[in-house]
């Protein structure tokens, strides 16, 4: 019986955090996993806005876009992969479908298709992330897709962004776990669970695992967070600034739950409003209404509004305040606020006993500390103290070992860390063996 090759290449995720681009080959059948953007790379060649990727030839020419035949619409190729297989909306696992030939078949989640969709409607279309003319196919958990001779296995995962994924993918050779981000401390750890339980019967001859956090893990709760946050809410006489991301669905309910419980109402973005607006269709998610009397909605103080900004302001005009109504009201207000719209304190004018909660992961890299340093002389100026309180959407290291541990594949692939060699030696007494990847390089399983 003539035993066909499995093959995995990895264009992206290697000794780094995110970028995600894994190529897995059975037969003749090519699917990729994850095609993100690298923001480690491209910080090393660019500095928008006033420096920026003008074309897929200079990407390529810097290595930030991998040189692969057969899968880009700029390249006038036949198509040489069969599907691409997205696990969750965040730009370092999605960005770069922006290049993808309109042939291939994009999979991922509801929700993901949600959130993409919405991004795109609310961002200027650019090179590096455009996803107009892809013709998704969504799945949920329980879900199984056949690509030619492979069949891939999509199961939740708990992560920061809601609707991601992680994937069994059963080949001729066996089945290949990939776990996409994913975590066991945040607010729905069964949904990990979940996967760990059917990776575990799958009996797999490799696991594709992230492994962010080898480093400074810090050990937190969804609820401890939120109990923190409503501590300090409590004793704010001022207005509070929220600073988390847009698409954290999970701390979004929470700054809901605790302005609410203090007698204030969020203020959210009209960004945030938008995806709120777009995930309402979304039955499996539990957010806040944007009707809601506990809900308002931010509007920057700028000439020109975008489409998609405007449908928002006529829709929701009695929810709508301006930075003037904002600071009229701050012992009564969570302000949800970016480090780029730190300029509307001019004339929101902070009153004494207000403060800043920084719920999002702490700098990481030099251009971050820089802003960092930045925010730290805005919320100076203004007296505002700063509080950080957040949970990682990545798994903790021993979480992580005990569950390689219980899934007991044959070989283990470290990928989204800086850390690999580090993940290696901590993984040592495991019965699996580990590979420390190297970047565009084929292995058989």
């Amino acid at each position: 019986m003539v035993k066909h090759k499995t093959r995995i290449i990895f264009y992206g995720g290697v000794n780094e955090i995110g970028g995600n681009k894994i190529l897995l080959q059975d037969r003749d059948t090519k699917v990729f996993f994850d095609f993100g953007m690298s923001f480690t790379l491209k910080k090393q060649f660019y500095s928008p806005p006033f420096l920026s990727p003008r074309s897929e030839r200079s990407l390529q020419e810097l290595g930030v876009l991998p040189k692969i035949r057969g899968i880009y619409k700029f390249d006038e190729k036949v198509p040489e992969v069969d599907a691409v297989f997205i696990s969750h909306a965040h730009m370092d696992h999605s960005a770069y479908l922006s290049f993808i030939n309109r042939k291939i078949q994009v999979y991922c989640g509801e929700t993901t298709q949600i959130i993409l969709h919405a991004q795109s409607e609310m961002r200027r279309a650019d090179l590096e992330f455009n996803v107009s003319g892809i013709s998704f196919k969504s799945f949920r958990t329980g879900k199984k897709i056949v690509v030619d001779n492979l069949e891939v296995e999509p199961i939740h995962v708990d992560h920061s962004v809601p609707g991601a994924y992680g994937f069994v993918v059963h080949t001729s050779n066996g089945a290949v776990v990939y776990t996409g981000d994913f975590r066991v401390h945040g607010a729905k750890p069964e949904m990990t669970q979940d996967l760990v339980e059917k990776a575990k019967k799958a009996d797999p001859v490799a696991v594709v695992t992230e492994a962010t956090n080898m480093t400074g893990a810090s050990i937190s709760s969804e609820e401890e967070v939120e109990n923190k946050l409503d501590h300090i809410v409590k004793q704010a006489d001022g207005i509070v600034l929220a600073d988390f991301a847009y698409t954290d669905v999970d701390r979004l309910n929470s700054f809901y739950r605790i302005a609410k419980k203090n007698g204030r109402c969020l203020a959210v973005s009209l960004k945030q409003a938008y995806l709120m607006s777009a995930l309402q269709s979304d039955k499996g998610l539990s957010i806040p209404n944007l009707n809601d009397k506990s809900v308002l909605i931010f509007r920057k103080s700028k000439k020109k509004y975008e489409k998609w900004e405007n449908q928002i302001i006529e829709k929701y005009s009695n929810k709508i305040v301006d930075v003037f109504e904002a600071s009229k009201r701050q012992c009564k207000t969570v302000l949800a606020m970016s480090f780029y719209d730190l300029e509307e304190l001019v004339e929101i004018k902070p009153e004494a006993g207000s403060c800043y909660i920084l719920s999002a992961s702490e700098p990481f890299n030099e251009e971050m500390e820089i802003d960092f340093e930045k925010l730290t002389n805005w919320l100076r100026h203004y007296g505002l103290p700063q509080y950080h309180a957040h949970v990682s959407g990545h798994i903790m290291p021993l979480q992580l070992k005990a569950i390689l541990k219980e899934v007991n594949a044959t070989t283990i692939f470290p990928i989204h860390t800086e850390n690999a060699e580090l993940f290696t030696r901590f993984m040592r007494d495991l019965k699996s063996q580990t590979v420390l990847v190297e970047k565009s390089r084929g292995y058989t399983i």
